[in-house]
């Protein structure tokens, strides 16, 4: 399956960061929306609240001029943010008061997370989730339906 560069790049750099332990959620530069825009805090300028799905000024204006942040539109960004958040258990947009995990650096819970966000990844570039292996244990008259992909 081919697969976009974005998408490509955007599940490298999250696995680079759930593996180097630099992924957190409450950091905007370690949260996954800031580790796909290579650790900046240039994107939280499309919104007013960490979490949030309203786009600032900015973020409207970006919107508008059809301007792209590492391959995503600003509304991708603040949904993928959104799904991550929501994945590791927090209220959105966060807040002092908000629920939230109670270890959000719980590496089974950014695992979660991660197969959260790369599934809606995958949807935002229609294309089969790629963490879905399911079809591997489908079968047809006691034979596999389909064969394991050589892994190089």
């Amino acid at each position: 399956m081919k697969i976009s560069q974005r998408l490509e790049n955007a599940i490298s750099k999250l696995y680079t960061a759930f593996h180097t332990n630099t992924l957190h959620p409450e950091c905007r530069m370690s949260c996954a929306v800031g580790n796909i825009c290579d650790n900046t805090t240039t994107w939280t300028h499309l919104t007013n609240g960490h979490g949030s799905l309203q786009l600032s000024y900015i973020g409207q204006l970006n919107e508008a001029f059809g301007r792209k942040v590492f391959g995503y539109s600003p509304s991708e960004l603040l949904q993928i943010e959104a799904v991550f958040l929501t994945a590791c258990g927090y209220e959105i947009p966060l807040a002092f008061n908000a629920k939230k995990p109670k270890d959000p650096a719980d590496k089974e819970l950014l695992f979660n997370a991660l197969c959260a966000v790369v599934e809606f990844l995958c949807k935002l570039d229609g294309v089969p989730n790629v963490m879905d292996y399911s079809k591997l244990f489908e079968f047809e008259d006691d034979r596999p339906k389909y064969e394991l992909p050589a892994f190089a």
